[in-house]
Order: C-alpha cells, then structure tokens, then sequence
C-alpha cells in the first residue's frame, strides 16, 4: 500500500472532465484499487467495470485510486474529482495506509466521515469499503480502525463493505510476497466482497427493463 502510484481515471485514462451521457461511478481507493503488482485490466476495479456492461448497468467507471493513498489524500483530491466526473456513485477504499502508519484513530475516521459529506453534497451516493488491521499493531488500535468504519456507516446510513479483503487475506495463495496486496487470481473475490452491497444502489439495469417490457407486453397480448 505504500507504492507509489500513478492516477487512474476517465474509465483508466488521463483525467478529464465527464461528457458522457451515462452515469459515473467513481473509486477513490489505495492500491487494492489501484491494482499494484498487477496489469489494470485485472483488477477488481476494471472487472467491475466489464461486470457492469454485461449485466446491462450503463455506468462509466472512473478508477481515481493511487497506490500509498491515505485518507487525507483522498480527501485533499476528492474535490476535484466531485466537479470533473460528477459521479451518482463514490465508492471511498481507503484508510489501510493510514492504519499502516498508525495514524490517529480520530483522524482517520474525521477524513473518511468528510468524504462521505462530500459526496453526498455533490449528490452523490457513497459506498464505504473497509480494510482491517492485523493484531499485532495492537488489538485495541485493530479494533478501533475496524469500528471506524462500522460507526460512520451506521451513523450516516452508508452501505458498507465491511472488509475487502474477506476470503482472500488469510490465503497465501492469493496474496502477493509481501502479504499486503492481492494478486490477480484474488480480484474477483474483491469484486464479489463489493458487489452484494453495490447493486442495490445502481437501480434497474438495461436488461432488467427489456425483461419487464417484454413481460408487460405478453401480459398484455394474453390479456
């Protein structure tokens, strides 16, 4: 998570401002979104991205994650991101970094509950994705990075995933050398940990139209 990394954003291109008629889903993450140590197109962003499409959802996905991320640089870019893309949907995965360093449980949780605002003020909805620190950075700070993000998504109604990493971060198998980043055979997972949550707040998809269209019309012509 503390690799440096490169923006990723407009659909895994160069920022630009959003002309597309479709609506936007924006991840501001670290580098489990980012996808360090592996290609973009495998990662769990991008197939959501390809899950999207062939489930008939008309989302554009703009990755705005970077590799060694904290919450008060997600906060500091988020802005920005709010105006050029104008996302329906925030997806904030941040706060590894954060509990990496050690940082101030207060701080943490002040800068993810501002994201949250943010996007909301922007008319967005927010979707908080949470991480967990192992015991051995003390299990009272373990528990209080955890409950962070607990509070904050009862406190504001936010859908929550509760830990990306769930079925994949116990499996050497899925994890890369240094047991903090996911290989590619673990982003489907990732993408499964997320989309239970995410679904109900992309409405109706294009296929799920046609289907009751069709249906309403052979109602109709028996009828």
């Amino acid at each position: 998570m503390f690799a440096t990394g490169l923006l990723l954003a407009a659909a895994f291109g160069a920022p630009a401002a959003s002309t597309s008629k479709s609506p936007t889903l924006l991840v501001l993450g670290d580098s489990i979104s980012a996808g360090y140590g592996i290609r973009i197109e495998e990662g769990w962003v991008a197939l959501l991205q390809s899950r999207l499409r062939e489930q008939g959802y008309g989302y554009r996905v703009v990755n705005a994650s970077v590799s060694g991320e904290t919450t008060a640089g997600g906060l500091a870019r988020l802005p920005r991101a709010l105006r050029l893309h104008n996302p329906r949907i925030v997806i904030i995965e941040l706060g590894g970094n954060d509990g990496l360093r050690g940082l101030p449980l207060a701080m943490i949780r002040k800068n993810l509950e501002r994201m949250i605002v943010a996007s909301r003020g922007a008319g967005a909805l927010a979707l908080l994705v949470g991480v967990r620190m192992p015991v051995n950075y003390g299990a009272q700070y373990a528990a209080g990075f955890h409950a962070n993000y607990q509070d904050l998504a009862r406190r504001y109604r936010t859908p929550l995933v509760p830990f990306i990493l769930e079925g994949v971060a116990l499996d050497g198998r899925l994890m890369q050398a240094d047991g903090i980043h996911p290989t590619a055979a673990a982003q489907r997972q990732l993408l499964d940990n997320v989309w239970p949550v995410l679904k109900p707040l992309l409405g109706a998809s294009k296929k799920a139209d046609a289907r009751a269209q069709a249906t309403a019309i052979a109602v109709n012509f028996r009828g």
